[in-house]
C-alpha cells in the first residue's frame, strides 16, 4: 500500500464525515423538513380558525342585504361609509397584525382580535345613528381583517405549501356556508326589524371562538420580556402605514359622492396616501429594524403577481355580492330576505369551487391554469351581465351569479400559490399579512368604484320627480330602495329603469378590471411547491428540526438522514427566487 494512500478506516470515517456535512448542508439550506402531525391537537385548533372566520365571511356577506333597511331606519345618508369602515380598518390593520403575531405570538394576536371584533359588534348592534354604525363597523374591521391573516399564517405554520391546498379547502367550506346563509340571516332580520341582530349574533359565536383559542391553539411563542418584545415592533412603519392607507380609503370612499372625484377634498388624501405608501416602502427597506413589509416580499415576479391578482379579484366578487342585491331589491321589487334567496345559488358554488381548485393545486403541483381559467370565466360574465336589462327574467341574473363565484372561488383559492411558491418560509407570515392586506385593501375599492358608478350615474338617470324627495342628495337614493315598491306608475318603472342602467354600468367598469386581472396573471412563473413548514411556529411540544440537530449532535447520521426522509427535500433555491 502506497504510504499516501487512505486506509480503509480513514475512507469511511471521511465517508461519515461526507455524509454528516450533506445532512447539515440540508438543514441550513432546505429548512425544517419534519412533517407535521395530524392528531386531535392539530384538529382542534383547526376548528377553532375555523369558528373564528365563519363570524368574518358572516359580516362580509350579510350586511348588502340589510343595508337599506339599515340605512332607512338610521336616516342616513353616506350609506358607503358603512361598508367601507370595516375593510378600511382592516387594511390599515393587516400588516400590523402580522407583524404582531410575529412579536407576541399567534394566541395572544387571535385573542385580541376576536376582542376587537366583539365590542365592534355590540357596538354595532347598540348604534342609533350613522356615525355611531361607522365607527363601531371600524372597530369590527380591525378585528375582522386579523381574523382572516391569522387564520392563513396559523395553516402555514401547520401544514406544508404543497399539501395545504387540502386543508384550505376545509376552510373555502365554511367561508362558502356563512356566505350562503349571511344574506338569508342579513335579510330576514331586516324583514322583522331586527337588524340589530345580526351583528349582536356574533357575540356568542366570538365567545365560542375564544374559549377554543385558549385550550387548543397551543403554538410556540417567540422567547423575550414584553419590553423586549415591544421593541421588535416597527412602530414607525406601522404610523406611516396606517396612516397613508387610511388616507386613500377616506378618499376613496368621498369621490363621487361627498366631493367630486377633481376636488381638493378628494386629490389631496388621495395623492398624500400614495405618496406615504411609496414612503413606507423605502423606509422598509432602507431603515426599519424589523420591517413589517420586507421589500424581497415583492421583488420577484411571481410573488408580485399573486399580490396583484389577490387585490383585483375581490374588486370583482364583492362587487356583485354587493350590487347585485341592489338590482334585485330595486329592479325586481324583492324584498330583503328573497333578494338574499337569490342570492344563495351564488354563494353555494364558492365552497365546491375552491375545493375543487385546491385539490387540484395539490394533485398537479401547479396552480397557474386553474388561474388562466378562473380570469376568463370573470372576463366573460362580467361581459354577460351587461344583457341584463328591466325586463330580463330573474333567473338569468341568479344563473350568471353562480358562475362568478365558479371562476372567484378559483382565483381565490389558487392565487396564494404564486405568492408564496418563491418565498422562504421563514417569510410566510409577512407574506401573508401582505397578501390579505391586499385582499382587504380591494374591499374598499370594489365598495367604493361600485358605490361611485350607481350614485353618478342614478344622478343622471333618476327622474326629478323622484330625487326632489330627496333634499340632502341622491346619496341617500340607495336607502330609498325599499320604498320603491310603493310608488306609483309609471314613476316606479322610471325609477326602477334608472337603477338597471346603472348598475349595467358597473359591470361594464368590471369587464376591464378582470381584463387587467388576466393580464396580471401572466408574467408569474410555475415555482414548486414548499414541503416543509417554518418549526419556529409549530405546534408546542414539537421537535422539527431539533430531532436532526440532536441526532447529529450524537453522530447519529442515520438517524438524522432518517428524520429529513420523512418529507420530500424539494424547496426553492436562491435561483428560483429571482
Amino acid at each position: 500500500m502506497s504510504p499516501t494512500s487512505p486506509s480503509s478506516s480513514e475512507v469511511a470515517v471521511n465517508k461519515d464525515k461526507s455524509n454528516v456535512d450533506e445532512v447539515v448542508s440540508a438543514v441550513l439550506i432546505e429548512g425544517p423538513r419534519t412533517r407535521p402531525k395530524r392528531g386531535l391537537d392539530f384538529w382542534l385548533i383547526f376548528l377553532a380558525i375555523c369558528v373564528s372566520l365563519f363570524m368574518s365571511a358572516l359580516e362580509v356577506t350579510g350586511l348588502s342585504t340589510a343595508l337599506p333597511t339599515i340605512v332607512e331606519d338610521l336616516k342616513g345618508e353616506n350609506f358607503i361609509w358603512v361598508g367601507s369602515a370595516y375593510p378600511l380598518a382592516a387594511t390599515a390593520l393587516l400588516p400590523a397584525s402580522g407583524g404582531m403575531a410575529q412579536v407576541f405570538g399567534r394566541r395572544i394576536t387571535m385573542l385580541i382580535a376576536l376582542g376587537l371584533f366583539a365590542l365592534g359588534s355590540a357596538l354595532c348592534g347598540s348604534a342609533q345613528n350613522m356615525s355611531w354604525l361607522i365607527a363601531a363597523r371600524t372597530i369590527q374591521g380591525a378585528g375582522g381583517g386579523a381574523l382572516q391573516s391569522l387564520a392563513s399564517i396559523i395553516v402555514a405554520d401547520l401544514v406544508p405549501l404543497r399539501e395545504r391546498g387540502i386543508y384550505t379547502s376545509f376552510i373555502a367550506l365554511t367561508w362558502a356556508f356563512a356566505a350562503a346563509i349571511g344574506p338569508l340571516i342579513g335579510g330576514s332580520l331586516a324583514v322583522k326589524g331586527q337588524w340589530r341582530w345580526f351583528f349582536y349574533l356574533n357575540l356568542p359565536i366570538t365567545g365560542l371562538a375564544a374559549l377554543l383559542v385558549l385550550a387548543f391553539l397551543r403554538l410556540k411563542t417567540p422567547p423575550g420580556s414584553l419590553k423586549e418584545k415591544l421593541g421588535r415592533m416597527d412602530w414607525i412603519g406601522n404610523f406611516i402605514f396606517i396612516g397613508s392607507a387610511t388616507s386613500i380609503a377616506i378618499a376613496l370612499t368621498w369621490a363621487g359622492l361627498t366631493h367630486p372625484w377633481k376636488s381638493a377634498a378628494t386629490l389631496v388624501p388621495l395623492i398624500v396616501g400614495f405618496i406615504g405608501l411609496a414612503g413606507f416602502l423605502v423606509y422598509e427597506e432602507q431603515w426599519a429594524a424589523h420591517p413589517i413589509v420586507p421589500f424581497k416580499l415583492l421583488a420577484n415576479r411571481t410573488s408580485l403577481s399573486g399580490h396583484l391578482q389577490s387585490f383585483i379579484t375581490p374588486i370583482l366578487v364583492i362587487s356583485v355580492t354587493y350590487y347585485l342585491p341592489a338590482y334585485y331589491q330595486a329592479v325586481k321589487g324583492d324584498s330583503a330576505i328573497h333578494a338574499g334567496v337569490n342570492c344563495l345559488a351564488m354563494a353555494l358554488m364558492l365552497g365546491p369551487s375552491m375545493i375543487f381548485t385546491g385539490a387540484s393545486v395539490t394533485i398537479t403541483k401547479s396552480y397557474r391554469i386553474q388561474l388562466w381559467i378562473g380570469w376568463w370565466i370573470l372576463i366573460i360574465v362580467m361581459g354577460a351581465f351587461t344583457t341584463i336589462h328591466y325586463g330580463t327574467v330573474k333567473a338569468r341574473a341568479i344563473g350568471l351569479s353562480t358562475l362568478v363565484n365558479i371562476g372567484g372561488g378559483m382565483l381565490y383559492s389558487a392565487q396564494y400559490f404564486p405568492v408564496l411558491a418563491p418565498m422562504p418560509v421563514s417569510e410566510s407570515a409577512h407574506a401573508i399579512a401582505l397578501y390579505s392586506f391586499f385582499r382587504t385593501f380591494a374591499s374598499v375599492w370594489a365598495i367604493t368604484i361600485g358605490g361611485t358608478v350607481l350614485q353618478n350615474e342614478l344622478v343622471r338617470r333618476l327622474p326629478v320627480e323622484f330625487t326632489s324627495r330627496f333634499p340632502n342628495g341622491v346619496a341617500l337614493a340607495y336607502g330609498s330602495i325599499p320604498v320603491i315598491a310603493t310608488l306609483d306608475e309609471p314613476l316606479r318603472s322610471e325609477v326602477r329603469q334608472a337603477f338597471v342602467e346603472s348598475i349595467r354600468v358597473i359591470w361594464q367598469v368590471m369587464i376591464g378590471i378582470a381584463g387587467l386581472g388576466l393580464l396580471c396573471s401572466l408574467p408569474m412563473k410555475a415555482h414548486p411547491l414548499h414541503t416543509q413548514v417554518d418549526e419556529s411556529w409549530g405546534m408546542e411540544g414539537g421537535q422539527g428540526n431539533k430531532d436532526v440537530q440532536t441526532s447529529l449532535a450524537n453522530g447519529d447520521v442515520e438517524g438524522a438522514e432518517k428524520t429529513m426522509s420523512e418529507s420530500e427535500r424539494e424547496v426553492p433555491t436562491l435561483s428560483r427566487l429571482n
